[in-house]
């Protein structure tokens, strides 16, 4: 199974999306921003960063790209596709997901090991949790509050489209703790947190069991290895 990774300019967590995919048990595939070439992937992460520089807002340049033309016709044919973080970000500015991902309510930039809470597990990228699973996974971000008009917010939890739930504390003032969405289909999810930052021993948050050794965000690659898999 091949897993495209796209490369924006200010792109900052590619390569850990890639060597997450890989301990996963899939071929990671670099895709470049202004290509028009998925190169026959399976399906898509959008990185964590900075692209463009966050000018104007936070991943409004880069949903713009050349390659986003290629991700969306993917994304609503059904292949699956991760957004973090900054990917997050662009799936909303081209209106993949719903809502939107503004300033921090404290104004300054986080980074912290974030508690979370699954709440989706029918989605490709969540189908390995269990429901109401409670995991540990890197958060850094500056424009992360998770906001949407009162009734598409009523919408999203009603439907389900909650994928997970900050547990703990909000970092970011997230409207109802909100940490990370997907659309109907269940194919395209996006995230604040950085599953890929939790992949190895040795490099993850820290557990009851021994410093750095959480690995909760390996899940979200090996289940949608496992969803493409089946159902291919």
């Amino acid at each position: 199974m091949r897993v495209g990774v796209v490369t924006f300019p200010g792109s900052l967590d590619d390569r850990d999306a890639q060597r997450a995919i890989r301990l996963a048990g899939a071929e990671p595939v670099a895709l470049w921003h202004g290509e028009h070439d998925l190169h026959g992937v399976d399906a898509l992460v959008l990185p964590g960063g900075f692209s463009y520089g966050d000018y104007l807002r936070a991943g409004a340049i880069a949903s713009l790209s050349p390659i986003m033309a290629e991700v969306i016709d993917a994304a609503n044919k059904g292949m699956p596709v991760l957004g973090i973080c900054n990917g997050f970000q662009m799936l909303t500015e081209a209106h993949l997901l719903e809502g939107g991902l503004i300033r921090n309510d404290h104004g300054s930039f986080i980074c912290r090991d974030q508690q979370l809470r699954v709440e989706n597990t029918a989605t490709d990228w969540t189908s390995g949790f269990e429901s109401g699973q409670e995991i540990t996974v890197p958060l850094k971000n500056g424009e992360g509050g998770f906001i949407a008009a009162a009734e598409t917010l009523e919408r999203l939890e009603g439907e389900g489209h909650v994928v997970v739930r900050y547990l703990g504390v909000n970092p970011n003032g997230s409207l109802n703790d909100i940490a990370g969405i997907t659309n109907a289909r269940g194919n395209v999810v996006g995230l604040m947190p950085h599953p890929e930052h939790a992949v190895e021993p040795g490099f993850g948050p820290d557990t009851a069991d021994a410093m750095r050794s959480g690995v909760d965000g390996l899940t979200f690659f090996t289940s949608v290895i496992a969803r493409v898999l089946t159902t291919a």
